[in-house]
């Protein structure tokens, strides 16, 4: 395609049929390499089925190769409807802008990712993940639908689940793990003794494998706090991989050995589940070559 072309539904039927009508310079092939290649929006979010649903009065937008390559995101979309967008967020990344880092960051990413196939949308970050952690990313793309998030988290949120890679392993094949965080003047944060200032964490573990010293870990939160798997895993003797803040001796992954792998929670605006994943990273996976996720 030379340039972008807009059209507009104007009855009932599927995203095919409606192209190979509306394009009739185009070979069928054709038209299947630009739902392929996600040259075609429906109502501003690419679509690569060929018989996704269409309605009267919605939008579909054809790009150009070069425009639909401007738009992609440096990071794998995990899902996408007009009022949310989850992402594989990756290690090394920071969730939102810092002191520091304004520029390059996954809202800032998604934000223009957003911005530049529905202009005029805004996105609004509902949750964060460390920096040094992968997966699951949450945004909404509505301010109103952000604060229902996160004003209704822990009842929304049905799990959060993460795979860590720790050093040793836990002294138990599954287990709780409960304690009081407080944070130092220098951001550390540590399980302490109970009081005003100490927020309770609870998190439950699982050991999935062993190999050469290590163990891949599945745990789930009860509570979600500042860093509060990487306190737990240290104060269980098996810190996370790479993580020299909290008591590691060894980095085998170039990476903190952490990634948020389900959220899984109830769409506030249709009150169905919604469950979204991100796959485990190729280290992890090498490190423990004998389990399948």
């Amino acid at each position: 395609m030379d340039q972008r072309r807009i059209l507009t539904v104007t009855r009932a039927g599927t995203l095919l049929p409606f192209l190979l009508e509306a394009v009739r310079d185009k070979s069928r092939n054709t038209v299947k390499g630009l739902l392929s290649r996600r040259q075609v929006l429906v109502d501003g979010q690419a679509v690569t089925r060929f018989d996704h649903p269409l309605v009267p009065g919605q939008t579909v937008t054809l790009l150009s190769q070069k425009d639909a390559g401007a738009w992609a995101l440096p990071f794998p979309v995990l899902y996408e409807d007009a009022g949310l967008l989850a992402v594989d967020k990756p290690a090394e990344l920071l969730s939102m802008g810092s002191d520091r880092e304004k520029q390059r960051t996954a809202y800032r990413l998604a934000s223009g990712y957003v911005k530049a196939r529905e202009p005029g949308k805004r996105l609004f970050i509902v949750h964060r993940l460390d920096r040094d952690t992968s997966g699951v990313l949450l945004f909404a793309k509505d301010e109103g639908l952000k604060r229902q998030l996160q004003e209704n988290w822990d009842r929304l949120v049905r799990r959060r689940a993460y795979v860590a890679v720790v050093e040793g392993a836990p002294p138990q094949e599954a287990g709780e793990i409960r304690s009081f965080l407080r944070e130092t003047a220098t951001h550390l944060v540590y399980s302490g003794a109970p009081g005003r200032d100490a927020r309770e964490a609870v998190t439950c573990y699982r050991v999935l494998s062993r190999a050469k010293g290590y163990a891949l870990v599945e745990l789930e939160l009860d509570t979600g706090r500042k860093n509060q798997i990487r306190v737990h895993m240290g104060d269980l003797g098996c810190p996370i991989a790479g993580d020299r803040r909290y008591g590691t001796k060894s980095d085998p992954l170039g990476r903190l050995g952490l990634h948020a792998h389900t959220l899984a929670l109830t769409d506030p605006r249709t009150r169905r589940p919604l469950v979204l994943q991100a796959p485990w990273p190729a280290s992890f996976r090498r490190m423990f070559p004998g389990f399948a996720e």
